[in-house]
């Protein structure tokens, strides 16, 4: 079984391709990372493209996709979900969804309670509380940094954006973002039956209205 996993609802351009067998380890077989804020549509496709090339398969061998669902900006979380979407009817294969969020709380391996706190910008955060890596307690929520619980440590990209506020003394924020790997690693776990957070349509997790909007009718002129 081949999963193709993506996730643009952060900075993190992630893509990464993974084989699973029942009863065996899963096995990375290809992965690609970049970071930027606003190339997302330029650099999924061509992600895609490399990632596959690099495991030597073909669209018609994937079994599942995975995609990140956010919450995040709506430009780039849309890029990533439209992507999902469109190869999953294409391929005839299932496309699974999963909070961004949850994924680095995965990632993270953690089994004492903890926040994950990624940028929403408007100084504002996107945050969960888990009480393990595999276990999400509430949330997610959109707040200005200082409403995070302070008696919690805090991972991800808030922390490095708001680290007067989110840093805690002796506490590492890692990862800061999302991993396409650690996306593949917790839908496979799921699909096997495994514990872990709830798998998804792949619909937008949107916590506000998007910045741009559908244009209103043009006012009348009234002449004078």
């Amino acid at each position: 079984m081949l999963v193709l996993a993506f996730d643009t609802a952060t900075a993190a351009i992630t893509v990464a391709l993974y084989e699973w067998s029942p009863g065996e380890r899963v096995r990375r077989r290809g992965s690609v990372e970049n970071i930027d804020r606003r190339r997302h549509t330029e650099l999924l496709t061509p992600s895609i493209a490399e990632v596959m090339a690099e495991a030597g398969a073909a669209p018609g061998d994937l079994s599942a996709i995975a995609v990140g669902v956010g919450p995040g900006p709506y430009t780039g979380l849309r890029v990533g979900l439209v992507t999902a979407r469109a190869m999953g009817e294409a391929l005839r294969i299932p496309v699974h969804g999963v909070c961004t969020l949850d994924v680095i709380a995965w990632a993270s391996r953690r089994t004492e309670p903890f926040a994950v706190a990624t940028d929403a910008r408007r100084k504002e955060v996107y945050w969960a509380r888990y009480e393990t890596a595999r276990q999400r307690s509430d949330g997610p929520s959109v707040t200005p940094p200082a409403e995070v619980p302070d008696d919690l440590p805090v991972i991800g990209e808030g922390v490095a954006l708001y680290p007067d506020v989110l840093g805690r003394p002796d506490h590492e924020p890692e990862p800061l973002l999302p991993s396409a790997g650690a996306l593949a690693e917790l839908v496979v776990a799921r699909l096997s039956g495994a514990p872990g957070p709830e798998l998804l349509p792949p619909e937008p997790l949107y916590l506000r209205r998007p910045d741009a909007r559908e244009p209103g009718p043009r006012k009348k002129v009234t002449p004078r």
